[in-house]
């Protein structure tokens, strides 16, 4: 994530005072958590002032679990190469030095930790702001109230469906599309636990729990010191503003546990099941791959409808072998409809940005490519401004937010300016009552986290200015951009990608209610959901001018047919 936008903060009001709470008398920590330390290091608003360490748990720790999921865990630890394992041990001995710290033993309750008198008195004695618990278990009784505004602890999993553990690997089991990561304020009843923060992340189906895990675990690396950010900035009044309700009539599941043999055995029967139909298909069908294409509907070739519930009317264009076209964009150049989007070469992995009109019956004429650069370019947000055409790709593979003006259409494009220097995806703009508007999904590149976030600007290539509402969605499903905003019977829609489960798996026309300086709020519309339609899988762009949709969809075709 972009660590300037949350390390900095704007007000003179003192820092705040953070204290730690930690499992053993080591300094060693998973490496999310050393990622956590080095924000308050690093920030501008946040101290850390004291450190307690629980001298007892190791004899709380768990044992190792049933054989079966024993072994399992061996097997599947090998699997975590793709991405820094977020729970690898990271001594932060660094971080504590010159900082007050102590050694306390609390009190075993049940799942539950109550810290004695005297260690309580001495936590109070510091006057925190904020006392962090990095422990796996839950705290009660006075340490509650032993820092000004509470205790705050993580919590992994979502907080209304999963208790216990082991994080993220119900989620797997059990197929489902979600898995969530928390900040909570504790308290005495842990049904009225308060979340601070909450991600929702894409569980990485299939078989490997610490695949699934490196997403939610450095997602959730950001969440104390932005809120910490906020808190500074607004005050306690802005953050418990925004603070969830505690949830009610739940119908709370049981607490989860280590998986028995006999649940291990019950998965791997299914896990071996599902392969086996894989390889079988694979035998009879050949070699499938996920291909995108691009559909184009015109009042011509649609019979006037304008229905998403289905993808009918659509017309599908092949693009050459060896490519797939994507992210598409609709701009009017001279009263005629061009669509600019995203072509890949297979062979490369690297990505132009190309164009074709629109004819009226909804096919395209010559493909020519636009713009290319020596890394990958996708998701080229096209829109007019004072008379003059731009272009703000996604350029993520530079790490960097890019302009280009139109001096020659549609292949003739100068670089403007680097608009921000930062990971970021999908960006679109939106021009409105002489502000411009910044929508821009910020990436967590080791394990793929997504955050949507909103500036304003009083120029194009002025300061971005930091929405207060920032983040304006952690939510996988509607936290990245999926095509140009526009305006429809009066209302403003942002469409966005739902990648609950997969990739691209739907996308949805969120209409915004409210939009400006102070706040901003949205709901969810149409839901365009293609898949069953020509083997379509997934849908994660949409477009609209006039009477002009193109849309994109994956399709599972034969390799044959699309690399050679």
């Amino acid at each position: 994530m972009h660590a300037p936008w949350f390390l900095k903060s704007t007000s003179r009001a003192p820092h705040l005072r953070i204290g730690i709470f930690l499992d053993g008398p080591r300094s060693t920590l998973p490496a999310y958590l050393a990622q956590v330390l080095e924000h308050i290091a690093s920030s501008n608003f946040a101290r850390l002032e004291l450190v307690v360490f629980n001298t007892d748990a190791a004899r709380l720790q768990d044992g190792a679990g049933p054989l079966l999921f024993s072994l399992y865990k061996r097997w599947d630890a090998k699997r975590i190469s793709e991405a820094p394992d977020p729970l690898a041990e990271v001594d932060c001995a660094r971080y504590f030095k010159g900082v007050e710290s102590f050694s306390a033993a609390p009190i075993a309750d049940q799942n539950f930790l109550r810290l004695p008198d005297d260690a309580v008195t001495r936590i109070r004695e510091k006057n925190l702001d904020v006392l962090v618990s990095f422990s796996s278990h839950l705290l009660r009784g006075d340490i509650l109230d032993s820092a000004r505004y509470g205790v705050w602890c993580f919590h992994h999993g979502d907080p209304e469906q999963y208790r216990g553990g082991p994080p993220y690997f119900w989620e797997v089991y059990e197929d489902n599309l979600l898995s969530c990561a928390a900040l909570e304020r504790l308290a005495e009843n842990r049904d009225e636990n308060q979340v601070l923060y909450k991600g929702v992340f894409a569980t990485i189906l299939g078989s490997s729990w610490a695949r699934n895990r490196v997403q939610p675990y450095w997602g959730s690396a950001t969440f104390l010191i932005q809120k910490l950010q906020q808190f500074h900035e607004s005050g306690w009044d802005g953050l418990e503003a925004e603070i969830s309700s505690p949830a009610q009539d739940q119908g709370w599941r049981k607490t989860c546990k280590v998986p028995t043999n006999v649940q291990m055995l019950s998965w791997f029967s299914k896990l071996l099941l599902r392969t086996c139909l894989r390889r079988a298909q694979r035998l009879i069908r050949g070699e499938q791959i996920q291909h995108w294409m691009l559909g184009v509907k015109t009042e011509k070739n649609s019979s006037g409808k304008r229905s998403l519930s289905d993808l009918s009317g659509f017309r599908w264009i092949d693009s050459p072998r060896g490519h797939f076209f994507a992210d598409p964009f609709v701009v009017e150049h001279q009263g005629k409809p061009w669509v600019f989007f995203e072509d890949l070469d297979y062979s490369t992995q690297k990505g132009i940005i190309a164009c074709a009109e629109a004819s009226e019956d909804g096919g395209l004429s010559k493909i020519i490519p636009a713009l290319e650069k020596p890394y990958h370019l996708s998701y080229p947000c096209i829109f007019h401004d004072n008379g003059q055409l731009y272009m703000v790709p996604e350029s993520v593979a530079d790490e960097t937010v890019q302009l280009y003006r139109c001096d020659r259409f549609p292949d003739g494009w100068e670089h403007v300016a680097v608009l921000q220097k930062a990971p970021a995806v999908d960006t679109t703009v939106w021009i409105e009552d002489g502000l411009y508007w910044f929508f821009t999904t910020l990436q967590e590149l080791r394990g793929g986290g997504l955050q949507l976030w909103l500036f304003y600007s009083r120029s194009l290539t002025g300061e971005w200015i930091r929405h207060p509402r920032n983040p304006i969605s952690t939510d996988i499903r509607s936290s990245r951009g999926a095509g140009a905003i526009f305006r429809e019977n009066g209302k403003l829609i942002r469409p966005s990608q739902d990648c609950s489960g997969n990739y691209g798996r739907l996308t949805v026309l969120n209409e915004i209610m409210v939009l400006n300086e102070r706040d901003y709020v949205e709901r969810p519309g149409t839901v365009i959901d293609s898949r069953g339609s020509r083997n379509i899988i997934g849908t994660h762009s949409y477009a609209r001018l006039k009477d002009v949709e193109v849309i994109d969809g994956c399709m599972i075709l034969p390799a044959k047919q699309v690399l050679y």
